[in-house]
């Protein structure tokens, strides 16, 4: 790649801040380090998540002092995941980064980045193979990373990490919302994006606190099961609620029938076989029943939502495209 081609590819760093307001000043001159030995024009957009601490001030001074960094401001605290979500918007680099105002990331680390997405990759997730954290968070953590390994069929060490680089396209064409932040390389995968990992150092914290508590791991668990229905099922929810559904369905109604016979029999004068108005079998089978259809029916429900909304909701994900396509009429 020639130096006039490599200039022209605009490289975007989106960084969330709360209450970062100590960290700015060095952050600003690491990233203005790396962009000067870089050959790409940066852009660093710093997006204030409603600080209280005078993040904005100093955000609005280093924008003053260096026209590669730009600011954008919440009315209030939204999530880090919406923080992301404005910073790529706003972003025009063909590659965008992410990563921490805290200083544990180390803007140093972004050439590695760049060179490990010339292997063919659209997104690089980073891994913080030894962690200056406490322990009730490291252990935690790598049982969280694990856990979504496993379930998503991505397996990387470190879903949490904050540290990732994207081609541009992954990040425009994925919606965040909650904390679907930690998931932007599952769901990419899930899209057909190619994804590798890349092993980052990772620095003690020097000021201000963790925005996270033992909370995170709880709701952590919750997104996993989130995304993992949105990536595995999310474009054929009957498959899911259906197969769960004929279980309690199918047993329900060999229970029912066992009874129906048991009934027939007592009838026929059979010796052995009494009422069944009283036995637990018959409780349990109705509601098993009961039960199935609920989740069938559901099941059901959704793929008709879905079919009714198929123009809004992107399954598919396009890489090229060649001659002149038919514009789509609203």
């Amino acid at each position: 790649m020639d130096e006039a081609t490599s200039r022209a590819e605009l490289i975007t760093v989106v960084v969330p801040v709360f209450d970062e307001n100590e960290s700015l000043p060095q952050l600003a001159a690491e990233l203005r380090k790396s962009a000067d030995a870089l050959p790409n024009p940066v852009e660093v957009i710093f997006v204030d998540d409603g600080s209280r601490d005078g993040s904005w001030n100093t955000i609005c001074r280093l924008a003053a002092e260096d026209g590669r960094i730009k600011g954008i401001r919440f009315r209030r605290n939204f999530g880090k995941a919406n923080a992301l979500a404005a910073g790529f918007e706003a972003a025009a680099g063909k590659i965008v980064f992410q990563m921490d105002s805290d200083l544990q990331d180390d803007p140093a680390e972004i050439p590695r980045f760049l060179e490990k997405l010339k292997g063919g990759y659209d997104i690089v997730n980073g891994w913080k193979r030894t962690r200056y954290d406490p322990w009730h968070k490291v252990w935690p953590s790598r049982v969280f990373n694990g856990m979504v390994s496993r379930l998503t069929g991505l397996r990387l060490h470190d879903h949490n990490c904050g540290f990732k680089c994207f081609r541009a396209e992954v990040v425009k064409e994925l919606q965040l919302y909650g904390d679907m932040h930690r998931f932007i390389p599952v769901i990419g995968h899930s899209r057909g994006y190619r994804v590798a990992e890349l092993e980052v150092q990772h620095r003690p914290r020097r000021w201000g606190r963790s925005k996270y508590g033992v909370h995170r791991f709880t709701k952590g668990f919750l997104d996993v099961m989130t995304v993992t229905f949105l990536t595995v099922f999310g474009q054929r929810p009957l498959h899911l609620l259906g197969m769960i559904g004929l279980f309690p369905f199918c047993l329900g109604l060999l229970g029912l029938g066992y009874l129906a016979a048991c009934w027939v029999l007592a009838r026929l004068g059979v010796a052995g076989f009494g009422p069944i108005g009283q036995r637990p079998l018959l409780t349990y089978s109705v509601v098993g029943v009961l039960f199935g259809l609920h989740l069938i029916s559901i099941g059901f429900l959704a793929e008709f939502l879905l079919a009714l909304n198929i123009r809004h909701v992107e399954g598919f994900s396009v890489l090229q495209r060649t001659g002149q396509t038919r514009e789509t009429v609203p």
